[in-house]
């Protein structure tokens, strides 16, 4: 289903349309943190509290939801989030090899249909891409509530030549929690009683 666009679309995007990266030039200080998938922002936000000096990029392919993220990093008066409103599959158009220290994927759609498994975005073919951009001791975050969604992945990033450390099927019950940064759906689903899963994989 389509998304309806948001109301006066136009005149919020202009009036955050500084934070948009165009080209590979406005993307600034290197290497970058990288969310694929920002939703309405809450993670970048609280990352960039975390980060204040590391240049912070929130990928998100949907505009009309970006938007929400971008009005929050411009009310919050945070300056070290920029915004990358394009598909992962065009990473390679932005960033060369080194240029992303640590990718975080929230929450991603994990395509629950089995035909569609070759668009979740840690499938084999979106990880090459990802080990493109990083470099040799490079790391990506991942969490989901999925578990068969999570399963699948770690034997992805296995199979792709990434390490895991840090599993926990409880994130919430977990000693990673004090340091956890929740999304909006994490939120959401764990006060539902949903466990949330988590792992770092990294390269060597």
């Amino acid at each position: 289903m389509r998304m309806r666009k948001k109301k006066n679309f136009d005149s919020r995007f202009e009036s955050c349309s500084d934070l948009v990266i165009e080209t590979p030039e406005d993307i600034g200080n290197k290497p970058v943190y990288l969310e694929i998938g920002c939703g309405k922002g809450k993670f970048i936000s609280g990352l960039a509290a975390k980060y204040p000096d590391r240049s912070l990029i929130a990928m998100e392919k949907v505009v009309d939801v970006a938007i929400t993220a971008m009005e929050r990093i411009r009310e919050e008066e945070i300056n070290n989030v920029r915004f990358l409103l394009k598909d992962a599959l065009e990473l390679n158009d932005f960033f060369q090899k080194g240029d992303v220290e640590r990718i975080y994927l929230n929450f991603s759609d994990p395509w629950p249909k089995g035909r569609h498994y070759k668009r979740r975005l840690t499938y084999r073919r979106f990880l090459e891409i990802y080990k493109s951009i990083l470099p040799d001791n490079g790391e990506i975050f991942f969490k989901t509530d999925k578990r068969d969604f999570f399963d699948f992945s770690l034997e992805e990033f296995t199979a792709s030549g990434f390490k895991l450390r840090n599993i926990t099927y409880d994130l919430h019950k977990s000693e990673f929690a004090e340091n956890n940064i929740e999304t909006e759906y994490e939120r959401k689903f764990s006060a539902l009683g949903s466990k949330i899963n988590r792992v770092e994989a990294y390269l060597e």
